[in-house]
């Protein structure tokens, strides 16, 4: 079931929640919607199951308008955060529920139910647990039960609204890989909101990034972080440092020219004295001690955090805001080159960015 969503247009009030949104969603496809609290994500999720009803545009489920159909009539699977699962019902009885309610005319009998219901429990690996009720369960196995729910009506598409963001660190993790695999064995058409990028970058087949009700950058997980297509999306994505500077025929000044660097960026060669943005990620910053000469930021160096295989240092650059207060870069090595190093908190340090993007400000 392939899904086109066409000029979608919501208001809350005199709140905009989604402006002229317009997606293609492939059959088969595992698609995350990403972005902060508020952006839309959710709103856009409710539109295409069929809770909520866009002001204006359209949604179609394989080229047929559905916008005016029913949620009962779509055929759509959910899992929620919550896992909203009936207390008063076993395992068995929760997933055979929605089979169970279909019209007498559609309704399997007892035994295929049974035997449906089987198969889902040991798809979602929890077969031995079906006499149980959801307060004995875990928080990561009452979730495998409502997508086992989700998935007993045999649903054209599967919606997860932050479906494991009220679990812990360890079992979001496994879940996350679970539900991959479990996806390529079934290949339904799925949609997933969440605001964990990581969350979304390790499970989607296509990341859709959402701000304030807009589309910033759809592409796969891969295409999104190495070519972030504006700030947000470059802020967004992982631990990233913002440089403020001034673009001119392809070059770009940050800081003081003696305590600064110059980057190249023939992209904006048109640019004449132009405020810029370079962006550098944590691990593409070069780290060496300060000597007289040296080119790059000069910054001093605060903490050094080494947990693991990495060191995090935190540094402060004198001067590297337009109001000219202190601004705080964070650098990464690995644990090995810190140690070779023999770094020492408030030592003066000096960064190269190996890579950045940069953005002209119109």
């Amino acid at each position: 079931m392939s899904i086109q969503i066409r000029d979608v247009n919501k208001h809350f009030g005199s709140f905009h929640a989604l402006k002229n949104v317009n997606l293609d969603i492939d059959s088969g496809e595992l698609l995350a919607l990403l972005g902060p609290s508020g952006c839309g994500k959710t709103t856009l999720l409710r539109i295409i199951a069929g809770l909520e009803t866009p002001d204006t545009g359209s949604i179609l489920f394989s080229g047929e308008d559905t916008t005016d159909v029913h949620v009962r009539e779509r055929n759509v699977g959910f899992v929620f955060q919550h896992y909203a699962l009936f207390r008063h019902m076993t395992v068995f009885d929760n997933v055979a529920f929605g089979l169970r309610m279909k019209p007498r005319g559609q309704r399997p009998g007892e035994a295929q139910i049974k035997q449906k219901v089987t198969e889902l429990l040991k798809l979602v690996q929890l077969d031995w647990i079906a006499d149980r009720y959801p307060s004995q369960l875990s928080g990561g196995q009452r979730q495998r039960i409502a997508l086992a729910r989700a998935l007993a009506v045999e649903p054209k598409v599967l919606l997860l609204d932050e479906p494991f963001g009220a679990l812990d660190a360890k079992v979001r993790k496994e879940l996350r890989r679970w539900l991959r695999r479990l996806h390529d064995e079934l290949h339904v058409t799925s949609i997933f909101v969440t605001h964990d990028q990581e969350e979304a970058l390790e499970v989607a087949d296509r990341v859709v990034l959402m701000n304030h009700g807009v589309i910033e950058q759809v592409g796969s997980p891969q295409d999104v972080w190495d070519h972030p297509a504006s700030p947000f999306v470059y802020g967004f994505l992982g631990d990233v440092n913002l440089f403020h500077g001034r673009a001119h025929e392809g070059e770009v000044l940050i800081g003081e020219d003696h305590h600064g660097i110059r980057l190249h960026a023939p992209e904006h060669h048109e640019a004449q004295d132009a405020k810029a943005f370079a962006y550098v990620r944590p691990h593409d910053l070069e780290v060496n001690r300060y000597t007289p000469g040296a080119s790059g930021l000069v910054a001093t160096l605060e903490r050094a955090i080494v947990v693991g295989p990495i060191a995090r240092l935190e540094l402060i650059h004198a001067g590297g805001t337009p109001s000219g207060s202190p601004e705080l870069i964070e650098a990464h090595l690995s644990a090995q080159q810190f140690r070779d190093l023999g770094l020492k908190d408030g030592e003066t340090l000096v960064l190269t960015p190996r890579k950045a993007r940069v953005f002209v400000e119109a």
